[in-house]
């Protein structure tokens, strides 16, 4: 089927933000210009394949670029391993674990990064970058955290280089402005601009620096010459760089599908991006996922279908052709305040703010950013992923057990610690694990249930509504055993509400036949609470 002519004008439109934003991406890495565009080749083309939005784009981001930059920076300098090789290397490897994945179908570990972690890491790694890009607007050298960035370019004062600053402020007016022009290319308009400056201007002689020459030749990727230590921190720091890729560009690709009814799927486009990254890997390219900011602006150019990657690959190829020598003359503060603007949507702390308001996962998000700017951005990285999982290890650890009520006459249950209204019997006390049982918090969710059970001496049923527990493990089913025996023990019967089928068949297997069967197991708690109350108001069975 032909290229549509929307396709065609968003693939341009897009190609002309992306030469500018993978020249800059590349210096967060630490490489040469053409990686970046070899990425962003590659993941255009890859993804219009296989992927299945119609509006991702695929290629090289910035907290992709930052976090193979410091993968590279674990091998110390005098180690003798060649940097590039070790960068190459590791996009190969996120690449096949993204394959493994995929295949293996584990697209929900997408979701060991959760949102508010991945919004801190976010923040806090735009914060690092854009501090990164003061250095070479004003011809010094700076390094190393936040903190320690802002004070050495303090103290570096009379060594700002003037015509660096005035350039790079210039463009970054620049930039800001043209973006309540969402039809013009800012990025590419102001790149053309600082190069033409450089026919006017002698940069160089200023003491500017300029980009220098791009080799648009790809070549094979050389097998780094690591110890059996280096090539295990290879894998090691590689497979994290691939969770937080996916996250990011699962993130983008689902927030896009619910905004216009697609149909995606986590596994496939585990698929999609770990072929894109494995190619890119191979053509000595950087790492790629489905930006936000290019995927956006693919989606507001009017793209209607995945042909519009192929198109903004085609004009991402040309521009670097024809102009590949025109951007070696792009003197660094230009490139610099690019990659600032670039970064100026992840400065806003809205989202941050956002969740102080709802008093939900604030803190976490927050320890996030100052993770990535104390620790560096792989160790903040990895703090970020143990915060997400820590934070789902809490709440599905602390225990909490709610008492039910009737509301009137409904037949609808709910915590009474919300509906003070709602109606308790003083015979048949019906509660609620808020979490699913399983290994982690069984015990202690029904040890708490036991507690509020057992000192009631009224109460001669107990009806547990296990509605979050799709299936329950050994250590569930077995606390829940134990759980009944010490109700019958206590002259109490224990009754089930709401089981699923897996849970139930568990029961059965673990010997829990009378307690999974039709006299004490039903679907809903109304039908629970009838046969409670039938069973206390019929006569007892004579001797």
């Amino acid at each position: 089927m032909a290229i549509s002519r929307n396709d065609v004008l968003a693939g341009l439109s897009v190609a002309g933000l992306l030469v500018p934003e993978a020249v800059a991406y590349s210096t967060i890495a630490g490489l040469p210009p053409q990686h970046a565009v070899f990425a962003a080749v590659v993941g255009l083309l890859v993804y219009a394949a296989l992927g299945r939005s119609n509006y991702a784009i695929t290629t090289a981001t910035s907290s992709s670029a930052a976090i193979l930059a410091a993968t590279v920076a674990t091998f110390p300098m005098a180690s003798g391993v060649d940097k590039q090789a070790i960068a190459f290397m590791a996009v190969i490897i996120a690449g096949l674990v993204f394959l493994l994945a995929g295949t293996a179908r584990l697209g929900s570990l997408s979701s060991f990064v959760s949102r508010p972690v991945l919004r801190g890491f976010t923040f806090g790694l735009a914060i690092t970058i854009v501090l990164k890009q003061v250095p070479p607007i004003l011809g010094i050298q700076a390094s190393g955290d936040p903190l320690r960035l802002v004070i050495g370019i303090a103290g570096q004062v009379a060594h700002w280089n003037g015509v660096g600053l005035a350039t790079g402020m210039l463009a970054l007016a620049a930039l800001l402005l043209l973006r309540r022009l969402p039809a013009l290319p800012g990025a590419f308009l102001v790149l053309a601009a600082g190069i033409a400056a450089t026919y006017a201007i002698d940069f160089p002689g200023h003491g500017v620096a300029i980009v220098g020459p791009i080799d648009v030749m790809p070549e094979l990727p050389v097998i780094p010459d690591l110890n059996g230590r280096e090539w295990s921190r290879l894998i090691q720091t590689s497979v994290p760089l691939a969770l937080i890729l996916f996250a990011e560009s699962w993130g983008t690709v689902r927030s896009l599908a619910l905004r216009h009814g697609e149909q995606v799927e986590a596994n496939r486009e585990l698929l999609a991006i770990g072929t894109a990254n494995l190619i890119s890997g191979l053509v000595r390219g950087m790492p790629v996922g489905a930006g936000f900011s290019a995927s956006s602006a693919n989606e507001a150019a009017g793209a209607t279908s995945r042909r519009a990657g192929l198109a903004a690959a085609l004009g991402v190829a040309v521009l670097i052709g024809v102009l590949g020598g025109q951007v070696a003359r792009l003197p660094e503060p230009v490139l610099a305040a690019v990659v600032i603007a670039a970064m100026a949507h992840a400065l806003d702390p809205k989202p941050l703010w956002r969740l102080w308001k709802m008093d939900r996962d604030q803190y976490v998000a927050c320890a996030a950013a100052l993770a990535v700017m104390i620790l560096g951005v792989l160790n903040g990285m990895l703090v970020a992923i143990a915060l997400s999982i820590a934070a789902a290890l809490r709440r599905l650890g602390s225990p909490q057990v709610s008492m039910l009520g009737e509301l009137g006459s409904s037949r609808d249950f709910v915590d009474v610690a919300r509906h003070p209204d709602a109606h308790l019997d003083a015979t048949i006390g019906i509660f609620r694990p808020t979490e699913p049982l399983f290994f982690f918090n069984a015990e202690a969710s029904l040890a708490l249930a036991q507690r509020l059970c057992v000192d009631k001496p009224a109460l001669r049923a107990v009806i547990l509504s296990l509605e979050d527990s799709a299936d329950m493990d050994s250590t569930a089913l077995d606390s829940l055993i134990e759980f009944e025996g010490v109700l019958r023990s206590k002259g109490k019967t224990l009754y089930l509400a709401r089981l699923k089928d897996d849970a139930r068949i568990g029961l059965v297997r673990a010997g829990a036949e009378a307690l999974a069967g039709p006299q004490r197991c039903f679907w809903s708690v109304w039908d629970a609470y009838e046969a409670a109350s039938g069973a206390l108001t019929s006569p007892a069975p004579s001797a």
